[in-house]
């Protein structure tokens, strides 16, 4: 069992056939779901799974995540990229090593794998995931 940091190999070909809109305010809904170190999540992983996601009872952590506000994509020179909005769990009482962002609107289909180095682990706080600056250096999705 492990978490793979990657981009999804299935959100790669998703992306050629038009299936994902990050565009701010008017695309999908994406969002961010968290794991603990047992899970198994990488390349292959398609879709959001509820296995070996971080437990909802008695954690105030919402079943499947929350959602993500969008970055509309734009470009810089030959490059692409896009990003999030920081992503707020208000209040909870977890551990997790790594998250799964997905395309709620879409299938759920999966986007990308993060693996958060260790475990985080917060009693009754709240946990912020901050993305890197939207960049065409930095951002956590881009196309070069």
């Amino acid at each position: 069992m492990a978490i793979i940091q990657t981009a999804c190999t299935s959100y790669k070909a998703e992306l050629a056939q038009g299936l994902h809109n990050f565009t701010a305010g008017t695309g999908n809904v994406f969002k961010i779901a968290l794991y603990l170190s047992s899970a198994t999540l990488g390349a292959d992983t398609t879709v959001y799974s509820s296995a070996g996601e971080v437990p909802s009872s008695g954690t105030n952590y919402p079943p499947g995540g929350i959602a993500l506000t969008n970055i509309t994509p734009t470009t810089s020179g030959t490059t692409a990229y896009w990003s999030f909005q920081p992503a707020t769990f208000t209040n909870v009482s977890l551990s997790c090593a790594g998250a799964l962002i997905y395309n709620s609107t879409n299938g759920n289909r999966a986007v990308c794998v993060l693996n958060f180095g260790s475990t985080i682990t917060k009693a009754s706080q709240d946990l912020v995931i901050t993305f890197p600056p939207a960049s065409a250096t930095d951002a956590i999705l881009r196309i070069e």
